[in-house]
């Protein structure tokens, strides 16, 4: 038994399109049955009242006539007589009974046989004495309603048979039936076609996603078409893919690039290291300067890996975005600088409060400011930031930029001829575009009038 259960339970379950066909189906059919239903019982109701309206209006109309006049059960006899005048066109029949309660010859309509209770009425005196039932005979079932003639003279019998309308109504079920069925069939149909436009989209997109999975392409295309959920969820897909594909460029340059940063100031490290054993046999002054190269390439080295590692870890997602007074970060910025390199720093900033996340945004204009300081060491101009908006810029009064290197300031390690020289890995300004980038603004740098470089960047609203 638990073998089977489990069985059971690993059955697959049935896809989404026959999910879809069944349901459609299913709701199809249930609306009809309902409507069906109350129609067949609103119709039936209509047909039997109508029926047994057309047979009270019948009795009452004999036992009216009788009570007016005084009638014998041969009145009833014939075209002429009064079954066809009281009756025509009610949909029953009438016949008479003699005083013994036979059916007098020429008005039998009906083969019914005669029960006590007819008999009796026959033989009364009572005028207009009426009596009904419903009788069950094989094969037939009549409605009989009995009025006495009185003094004895006989009485006359309304008869209506149920079977008549009880087989039109047999009928109207099963066209209902078939009707349910049709439109079970329809709908099941018009289910699976809508189903299959719908899901094989979605087949597409499974296809797509299960490609991607397996073999780890990103440029795999993705089925966008349509503006209902599917479009959105395939074109939500499609730019997922797209960011991915972005992202892992953006990897395999960034492990490209540093590779080949880290490979130049590794080698001097390692040639260095080699002379270490014979140090002692090494001149003063040589020594001094091996152990200072050291030193030196290590903060490099140091420097680039914790750029390396802002620039690829994506901080900002550590810190949810603030308000921040903007003037705050900068002066904040200046005043770690100023320690740092020993340069006039000014700044010019308004009471602009802005929604960032904040160490990215100091680690921007402290790039800025290293830059600058970097560029123009000894200088005496002091070096200015001006904060006001959301734009951040800083000026300084060194050699400027070249106009061929202006569109690549920004890239990942470019280093332009000039600063090669120059300790630094290439990384500041990039950190500084992709910080304005993610707060949805942009990086900009262009020479400055009477010599230097203006470098910043602006922040999104």
């Amino acid at each position: 038994m638990t073998g089977r259960a489990g069985d059971r339970a690993r059955l697959p379950r049935p896809g989404l399109r026959t999910t879809l066909s069944l349901a459609f189906a299913a709701m199809a059919a249930l609306v009809a049955v309902l409507i069906g239903t109350l129609g067949y019982r609103a119709a039936a109701a209509l047909i039997r009242d109508d029926e047994a309206d057309d047979f009270n209006s019948a009795v009452h109309a004999v036992s009216g006539q009788v009570d007016r006049e005084k009638l014998f059960p041969g009145d009833f006899n014939g075209p002429s007589g009064l079954s066809e005048q009281l009756l025509h066109p009610i949909r029953v029949t009438a016949q008479a009974l003699d005083p013994n309660g036979a059916v007098l010859p020429g008005t039998a309509h009906v083969d019914l046989p005669i029960t006590p209770d007819d008999r009796e009425l026959a033989r009364t005196d009572a005028v207009g004495r009426t009596v009904t039932d419903v009788r069950h005979l094989p094969g037939a079932t009549w409605r009989v309603g009995v009025v006495s003639l009185g003094g004895g003279r006989g009485a006359v019998q309304v008869v209506q048979r149920l079977d008549d309308f009880e087989q039109l109504l047999a009928r109207l079920r099963i066209q209902m039936v078939a009707v349910v069925a049709a439109v079970v069939l329809v709908a099941g149909g018009a289910g699976r076609l809508v189903a299959g436009r719908i899901t094989g989209r979605l087949v597409r997109l499974t296809d797509a996603a299960e490609l991607v999975a397996s073999s780890g392409r990103l440029d795999v295309p993705v089925p966008a078409a349509g503006t209902d959920e599917v479009g959105r969820l395939g074109r939500a897909f499609d730019r997922m893919l797209g960011r991915l594909a972005t992202a892992k460029e953006n990897q395999r340059r960034l492990v490209q690039d540093a590779g080949h940063e880290l490979r130049t100031p590794l080698t001097s490290l390692r040639t260095n290291l080699s002379v270490l054993p014979s140090i002692d046999r090494l001149p003063p002054a040589e020594r001094t300067a091996l152990l200072a190269d050291l030193e030196e390439e290590a903060r490099g080295l140091t420097q680039l890996v914790e750029e390396l590692v802002a620039l690829a870890a994506d901080r900002k997602a550590d810190e949810d975005p603030v308000e921040v007074v903007l003037a705050e970060v900068v002066h904040a910025a200046a005043a770690r600088a100023r320690r740092h390199s020993d340069r006039e720093i000014t700044v010019h900033a308004d009471d602009t409060v802005v929604l960032a996340h904040p160490d990215a945004l100091a680690r921007a204009v402290s790039n800025l400011l290293d830059n600058a300081a970097k560029f123009d060491p000894a200088g005496t101009s002091p070096i200015e930031v001006v904060a006001r908006g959301s734009r951040v810029e800083v000026r300084d009064r060194g050699p400027g930029i070249d106009e061929a290197d202006l569109d690549r300031v920004f890239d990942r390690f470019y280093r332009a001829t000039a600063a090669r020289s120059l300790p630094g890995s290439g990384l500041g300004l990039a950190i500084v575009a992709e910080v304005a980038r993610s707060h949805g603004g942009t990086a900009f740098a262009a020479n400055r009038e009477g010599g230097g470089a203006v470098i910043g960047f602006t922040l999104g609203s």
